[in-house]
Formats: structure tokens, sequence, C-alpha cells
């Protein structure tokens, strides 16, 4: 199939909406008729949300995008008055070349229903790579992998169900989640690599995987774009890990996360996920289902 767009005209899309909403200024850019803009999993009107609040977009880029189906990502900050927070989104052109699609996640540590301490924001040449000949997957492939690991999560009792490569690393709202001794001391299991974490069945409160989408993948660089929701019903008390010790769950209440998250795929493996993700009412539906 022959790709309908470019990278430069994806990236300059994304350019002029960032610049657009750094500026609080909409009407610098071209929407299409019918236009979907959502920000944390809400359908706003075009301008309202960040786009009244924001001061400045942050120093982090990690963009990619689509070139088949007109799709480019961004993980970047945004600063607003109370604070710096990550930021995710995704927009869609249409075949004008106008904006049809807004996805944005401010994950605003002051309303935030799981705080993440010290976060930062740096650069990770493995995302910015592109995949050497050889070691990539069909699009297929990589959506498989990526749905997977979603796979692995909902109700994780020791099974996985993707491939993870032995240096995979993972980031979350601005903290490194895997091999990371100085935030194990608040989460444990943040100590131990990728594939440990879910062979230990760790994630056994995570009941449900829900509303998976994966509208854009980057065959070029090895990245898949997802969306979806984590249902936690707070029942569990306890559980058994594979090795056989009894742990609490942290998870007591009903509530959802609402992610996106970006996996890099290289040698059929996951070898980098970068997440954003909110708190949300329990079992919130997505507007952007049907």
């Amino acid at each position: 199939m022959t790709d309908r767009w470019d990278r430069a005209t994806l990236y300059a899309a994304l350019d002029a909406f960032l610049a657009a909403l750094a500026a609080r200024d909409p009407d610098r850019l071209r929407w299409a008729p019918g236009v979907r803009h959502s920000e944390n999993n809400v359908m706003l009107e075009v301008g309202d949300g960040v786009w009244g609040t924001i001061d400045r977009i942050g120093e982090y880029d990690l963009r990619f995008a689509d070139v088949r189906e007109g799709h480019v990502g961004f993980f970047g900050t945004v600063h607003e008055p109370l604070e710096e927070s990550g930021f995710t989104a995704r927009l869609a052109l249409d075949g004008d070349g106008a904006i049809a699609e807004v996805e944005m996640i401010v994950v605003r540590q002051s309303d935030s229903g799981i705080k993440f301490l010290n976060p930062r924001w740096w650069t990770k040449p493995i995302l910015e790579a592109e995949v050497e000949p050889g070691r990539g997957a069909s699009r297929a492939r990589m959506v498989e992998l990526s749905d997977g690991y979603f796979s692995t999560l909902q109700l994780n009792d020791g099974t996985v169900h993707t491939k993870f490569h032995p240096d995979c690393q993972r980031v979350e709202n601005g903290v490194q989640t895997t091999n990371n001794p100085e935030f194990a001391y608040i989460v444990p299991v943040a100590a131990l690599g990728c594939e440990e974490q879910f062979r230990m069945g760790n994630y056994r409160y995570d009941d449900r995987l829900r509303g998976r989408r994966f509208p854009l993948v980057d065959e070029e660089r090895g990245l898949v774009l997802a969306h979806g929701f984590i249902d936690h019903c707070g029942r569990l008390a306890e559980y058994q890990l594979t090795d056989g010790r009894t742990v609490a769950s942290p998870v007591r209440r009903p509530h959802s996360f609402y992610i996106a998250e970006l996996f890099k795929i290289e040698d059929d493996m996951l070898r980098q996920i970068e997440a954003n993700f909110i708190t949300v009412p329990y079992h919130m539906p997505s507007p952007w289902d049907g």
C-alpha cells in the first residue's frame, strides 16, 4: 500500500498545533468539519480545556508518525499555572490536511488519583531511532505484540502473552518503573525488569484492559501508540505471587486508568515502553468508541 503522507508533513502539522496551543489560539489552525477533540477522555470544543490555561510547552519532545493513516503523535509536557504535567497528543489529518482528530492526555498531579513523585522527562535514543533492516516486524505483528502486553497485564497471573527484550524499560508519567531501585522504596516491583515483574504476577489486581485501540503505527521507527483503560474493582485484598509470597493489593477502591502507551518493537520484542495515564471514574466509557 502506498503511503498517503510523509513524515515531514505530519511533523509540520504537529509543530503548527503545538505553536497554536502554546499561543492559546486555535484559530491559527485549519480544522476539518466535525473535528473530534478530546482532553482526558472527554470530548471538548476546540479551544476549551488546556487551550485556556497553558503557559508554554515543555522541552521534552518525543514525536512519531503513521504515514499510511495520516496520524502524528507526541509525548512532552505542558506548563500551566500550578504545575508542569506530562502530555500526550495524537492528531489525525483528513485528506485535505485539515485536523480531523485531536486526542490529548494531561497528567495533572494536582487532580491525579495516583501521584508519581519527582517526575522528569528525558530523551531516550531507542525511541528516536529507526529500526535497522531485518530487525523490524510487520504492522500486524507490532499491534499483536502491543496487544499481548495488555493481555499480560490483565489479571496478571505470571503468564506472558507477548515478548520482552532483555533490556526492556518502561517509563510512566515521567518516572522509570522498571529496574529503578530509587522508586522501589515506594513501589517495590519497580526494582525488577519488565518481564520479571509480569512473571511474578505482580499486577493481579488489574481486572480488565478494555477499550484497546492502536490508532498509530510508526513502521519506520517500530512504534505503536495504544489507548485503553485499566479497570480496578478494588475487591482483591491480597494475592499470591508466583514465588509463593502473599502480598496485599495496593488497589482497594473502584477506579480506572485511561492510558496512552507507546511501544518500541525491535527483534520481535518489546524494547521500550512510554506511558501517560490518569485516573478516571470506574468503567468510564471512551468517547472514541464507535
